[in-house]
């Protein structure tokens, strides 16, 4: 047998300079990914003990306190009823502005960073503002349009303008993704389009659509686990006191309000570990279409 070559003094400095450099970011995947999920999963098995003090391990008795409640099922409905106004109308909304924005027009610069301002902006000051265009008494829509609607207090229509903030919210990062995606597409496609007497709008769904699409499918499959765990958003806009909450509280703000709020960490984790099931569920079959609609030039 060959003898193990010892490492020269040059390798274990490179080495020992490799796990230096990589240490921070493994500890900080054990203490801030690893670590509170397996935490959460321990946690969803456990009863918060008397005054907050300790865990009492009661089993599965937090999952059927959880599945067999009724605010369970509507809060899911919440947020799949945000994520079906958000990811829809925010693909596609970004999509036709970067195709727009993605010629070479004067102020199209300008442009591109005004839509994108939303994400940058803080998400208090997103919702104090959208909350004053919101109101019903001083409102700019109600007093632009001489209405009187109680667009965040009205449980029929709450949900649907908080689906608004997000799609507005979110245009500007979907958009800079499709211009990122529309040029990488190589010009020959469309010349050659053209020169078969294609118009523009037939190139747009013959040769941008098809050779858009794993860019479309990264941000839709994105945003559609994005929306599903939407809270910071809704908690901002939504007082406690409103009465449109539970018609628009998403499944993470009704686990921020009985893990933070309630102090039932036991049952709030249980709540988060039956969203998670539910988007890898939502994820399988996103990648099973991936398949059948997403085209790799």
């Amino acid at each position: 047998m060959k003898e193990k070559q010892k490492m020269s003094a040059a390798a274990k400095n490179e080495a020992m300079w490799g796990w230096a450099f990589i240490t921070p970011t493994m500890l900080g995947l054990i203490i801030l990914n690893f670590y509170p999920v397996i935490n959460t999963i321990y946690q969803s098995f456990c009863k918060t003990g008397d005054f907050g003090k300790g865990n009492k391990f009661v089993g599965l008795a937090n999952y059927q306190a959880v599945l067999s409640a009724s605010e369970t099922w509507g809060s899911l409905i919440n947020t799949v009823k945000y994520a079906i106004i958000e990811v829809p109308f925010g693909v596609v909304i970004a999509l036709v502005l970067a195709v727009f924005l993605n010629k070479k027009l004067a102020g199209t610069s300008i442009y591109r960073t005004i839509f994108f301002l939303p994400m940058v902006c803080a998400p208090a000051a997103v919702a104090m503002v959208w909350k004053w265009l919101y109101n019903q008494q001083f409102g700019l829509f109600n007093n632009i349009f001489h209405t009187n609607v109680a667009w965040i207090s009205d449980p029929k229509i709450a949900w649907i303008a908080v689906g608004v903030i997000g799609v507005w919210s979110i245009i500007g990062y979907n958009m800079v993704l499709f211009i990122s995606g529309l040029q990488e597409i190589p010009g020959d496609y469309y010349e050659a389009a053209e020169i078969d007497g294609a118009t523009g709008i037939r190139q747009f769904f013959d040769v941008t659509i098809p050779l858009l699409s794993p860019t479309t499918f990264f941000i839709v499959q994105t945003r559609v686990i994005g929306a599903l765990t939407i809270f910071d958003l809704m908690f901002m806009v939504m007082d406690k006191t409103n009465v449109a909450l539970k018609s628009v509280q998403s499944m993470v703000y009704l686990f921020y309000t009985y893990a933070f709020t309630n102090g039932n960490k036991g049952y709030g984790a249980a709540l988060v570990l039956v969203l998670v099931v539910f988007i890898m569920i939502v994820t399988v079959i996103m990648q099973k279409a991936e398949k059948k609609f997403v085209f790799y030039n």
